[in-house]
């Protein structure tokens, strides 16, 4: 019968691909458990040796920063008219004591956003609209090119000099004390970086959800140790200022293009040229008086296709394009913050293999409990694997709700843990279409700026932005 082959041949498929499984998975475990050991000793010590003899400062007890030099906000934006003009309206309610101006990317053929930024630059100098010489969409970091000529041409005109270029979305909402902050460290280093929170979107607590389960660990455990490492800072490409020098300096070796317009992620790859060795970044997550995070949030895609292409542009480009536009450095930290960043596609693969395990196992003790087929037990080297993962399992599942609890509160904190299986299946869809993107790349496809759909809270809801878990987190 074809059932006397095919269950024996499931049953040793099965046992091989857990045995694979399992073993990638112990491997990435340990790496982890000795990045979470050094994390828990440098927060310890922390705690131990300064912030028991120093009192926390605040981004209103910072000293003043050099009275010279402006920020320049960098903001592309295609197809973007939904939420443009009241990111922008807010910027400039906010942000009424720094001196900076707004450079917004616009393309020819979207005359919808160009019409919204006009509308909310109207009676203000502190917004400058760029248009693109080409149709949209180019790429992002094409678009971000024609807002540095643009700053360039204005510090020739102006005969003033621009101290350093903060970049963000159309969709983000920044805080009160962002620019403070940026100015008085960005004197300190070539790149300044803040944290990212995504917004709770109560009509997708499960796909947009699981961004803040992977930000709120991200932002709160990975990048600090990353500083605390020395080794080079990705940006997030938003919340973050690049040294108007350190721009310039890079320009020189990429024909005055800073942002390189052949990269899927420019913003990550420009943080790790940017900063490493003498040139320092800085993660600064400090609070307000009212001890709210100064932090960018935004809202993340609620729709899995949506979360699939988003993902998958940053598997390709972080994890694929990584590993021959970047390289490797002679330092192990910095190789070791890398192989972390590159293993995603990889680890999405094993977790693929580990649900078709996972259904072959559900379809094997049918068989067994209806007397079609004996299944045959596993060894005790596979046994103990098993267990020892299982612990592994716990260890980071309870981790992770430590850092969303922290950031959003009990109830999601435990919703984080069923959302596990949730990111698991973006990762994995993801991690599949990024392979397929990168072999288009390969083969000389051009790169296109794929487009998220973007939206922005009602009036109401900026107005709990103060309140609450959605910015405040506990130390």
């Amino acid at each position: 019968m074809v059932s006397d082959i095919l269950f024996p041949l499931f049953d040793v498929l099965q046992k091989e691909m857990l045995l694979f499984a399992s073993v990638c998975f112990l491997l990435g475990s340990a790496d982890d458990l000795v990045f979470d050991g050094l994390w828990i000793f440098h927060s310890v010590k922390r705690k131990l040796f300064v912030y028991s003899r120093y009192e926390r400062a605040t981004v209103e007890t910072l000293g003043q920063s050099a009275p010279d030099g402006r920020l320049a906000i960098f903001v592309p934006a295609w197809k973007e008219a939904a939420v443009i003009g009241a990111m922008l309206v807010r910027c400039l309610r906010q942000w009424t004591s720094s001196q900076y101006r707004i450079y917004v990317g616009c393309y020819p053929n979207d005359p919808e956003t160009i019409a919204a930024v006009a509308a909310a630059s109207s009676g203000t100098d502190k917004i400058r609209i760029v248009v693109c010489q080409q149709n949209g969409p180019t790429t992002k970091a094409d678009c971000l090119n024609h807002l540095w000529d643009a700053l360039c041409q204005d510090e020739i005109e102006e005969k003033t000099d621009f101290k350093a270029v903060v970049l963000h979305d159309a969709e983000d909402l920044v805080h009160p004390e962002e620019l403070r902050l940026l100015e008085y460290l960005i004197e300190r280093a070539a790149l300044v970086q803040l944290p990212v929170i995504p917004r709770r979107a109560k009509r997708s607590r499960w796909v947009a959800g699981h961004y803040g389960d992977e930000f709120a660990e991200l932002h709160g455990k990975q990048m600090v140790m990353r500083e605390a490492l020395g080794a080079s800072i990705p940006s997030a490409g938003v919340g973050c200022a690049f040294a108007r020098d350190a721009l310039q300096k890079l320009t020189i070796r990429t024909k005055g293009k800073p942002f390189d317009a052949h990269s899927l992620t420019e913003d990550y790859e420009l943080g790790l040229n940017l900063t490493g060795e003498n040139a320092r970044g800085i993660f600064a997550r400090l609070r307000d008086l009212d001890g709210q995070l100064v932090a960018t949030q935004e809202f993340f895609p609620e729709k899995l296709e949506d979360a699939v292409r988003q993902k998958s542009r940053w598997i390709a480009g972080i994890s694929l394009s990584g590993w021959d536009r970047l390289g490797w450095k002679n330092d192990w930290r910095e190789n070791w913050m890398r192989l972390r960043d590159r293993k995603a596609s990889l680890a999405a693969i094993v977790l693929a293999i580990a649900y078709a395990v996972a259904i072959l196992t559900g379809g094997l003790l049918l068989a067994d409990q209806f007397g079609l087929y004996k299944v045959e037990p596993v060894s005790g080297f596979l046994r103990t694997l098993l267990l020892v993962n299982a612990g592994f399992l716990m260890w980071r599942l309870l981790l992770k709700s430590y850092f969303v609890f922290a950031l959003y509160g009990l109830r999601e904190a435990l919703l984080s843990i069923p959302r596990t299986i949730v990111a698991n299946v973006i990762n994995i869809l993801a991690a599949w279409r990024a392979i397929g993107h990168y072999v288009e790349q390969l083969a000389g496809h051009p790169v296109n700026w794929e487009k998220t759909h973007h939206f922005y809270p009602e009036t109401g809801e900026i107005q709990q932005l103060r309140s609450g878990h959605s910015m405040a987190e506990r130390d």
